[in-house]
């Protein structure tokens, strides 16, 4: 069977797995409503569904500093107990009804304590929304298990403190760490005492790099700082000069050959100009040349999308097939900070028995 020929609902239905998404770049424009009203926040919109295509119209600017300025009305709804068990829970029940089995979400804690809590409390108050969300769709019969990665910024200086609470934290559903925010003039080696730390603590981390900043910085993420995933990572093209011929620089070989997931994000890469077209999307080469390469929504509600939606466009308008789709599944679930055998246990039982049926 190929994907051209699977119905919009055939593929809600697929399994899938997605290591790239922010929670406060997902939540439902008419929570955002709802909750803005209760804090007292000025929307550009009250109507949701407006709400909706503003956000979309942003992101769709080309301008990666406009796309994550957005984040300023979602956060303001982010700030207190009640906003974050209700966008975290919110946000597991999305996924779950979008055919997702395994997720990761990210996010920044410290963007997060204006309205009084502080770094502990967020990360408990987001666990305990997660694990409501959880149980929800388990007993709805879609489970979903979902996994927590804390965002230092980048362009701040308590990516260290982050990376303690990562670790305080790796027993309760947190499993892993990120730096986020604008990359240009913010190079992930500032950090690099968080990083440190993180490796002598045996955590996993995963660096944004390679989107609005080229080849060194997805150099300085994995050579400098020791990352095992990288976000984007779309200019890692910059290092193959021929696409057609598949000869690799020595960056580009060492990712391939190391089998480090690229964690693509195709419909946000069009929106901040990091790619053309999703029929060009190096994601598509990229998987040819034989890159660990995984498919992502980076930002449900600022891109406008699902994953559903990014597979529909995978197979709509780059010819990707069913098997390509559990080929990336399957990839990013080998890739998600996990331990080997649940991993494996996830693959077994519900990846691959997902796509035979």
């Amino acid at each position: 069977m190929t994907a051209t020929r699977v119905d919009a609902e055939t593929l809600r239905r697929l399994p899938k797995a997605v290591l790239h998404d922010h929670l406060d770049g997902g939540l439902r424009p008419a929570t955002v409503v709802e909750l803005a009203e209760t804090v007292g926040h000025t929307l550009p919109t009250t109507d949701p569904d407006a709400l909706a295509a503003w956000y979309y119209d942003a992101a769709n600017s080309g301008d990666l500093v406009r796309y994550i300025a957005t984040f300023e009305h979602t956060l303001a709804v982010m700030q207190t107990r009640e906003g974050l068990l209700r966008t975290a829970e919110e946000y597991v029940l999305d996924l779950a009804a979008d055919g997702v089995v395994y997720g990761e979400v990210r996010y920044a804690p410290e963007l997060m304590v204006k309205g009084g809590l502080t770094l502990p409390e967020v990360v408990e108050t987001v666990q305990e929304g997660l694990a409501a969300g959880m149980a929800k769709a388990a007993a709805a019969g879609t489970p979903v298990r979902v996994g927590t990665l804390l965002c230092g910024m980048r362009m701040f200086d308590r990516s260290r403190e982050i990376a303690d609470l990562v670790v305080a934290f790796r027993d309760a559903g947190v499993v892993g760490f990120d730096i986020a925010g604008a990359e240009d003039g913010f190079p992930p080696a500032d950090h690099l005492a968080a990083f440190a730390h993180l490796r002598e603590e045996n955590v996993p981390f995963t660096i944004h790099a390679g989107e609005a900043h080229g080849l060194p910085s997805i150099h300085q993420a994995l050579q400098v700082c020791g990352a095992q995933r990288i976000g984007h990572g779309v200019r890692i093209t910059d290092d193959i000069p021929d696409l057609a011929s598949g000869k690799l620089g020595r960056l580009a070989g060492w990712v391939r050959d190391r089998r480090i997931a690229l964690e693509m994000c195709p419909t946000s890469n069009l929106q901040t100009g990091a790619a053309t077209s999703i029929a060009e999307h190096p994601i598509t080469a990229l998987r040819d040349l034989g890159f660990r390469v995984t498919l992502n929504t980076d930002n449900r509600l600022v891109s406008g999308t699902t994953m559903t939606r990014e597979m529909s466009l995978l197979v709509e308008e780059a010819g990707w097939t069913v098997e390509d789709l559990r080929t990336v599944t399957v990839n990013a679930v080998k890739s998600a900070f996990i331990p080997f055998d649940e991993r494996n246990a996830l693959i077994r039982d519900v990846i691959l028995p997902g796509y035979e049926a």
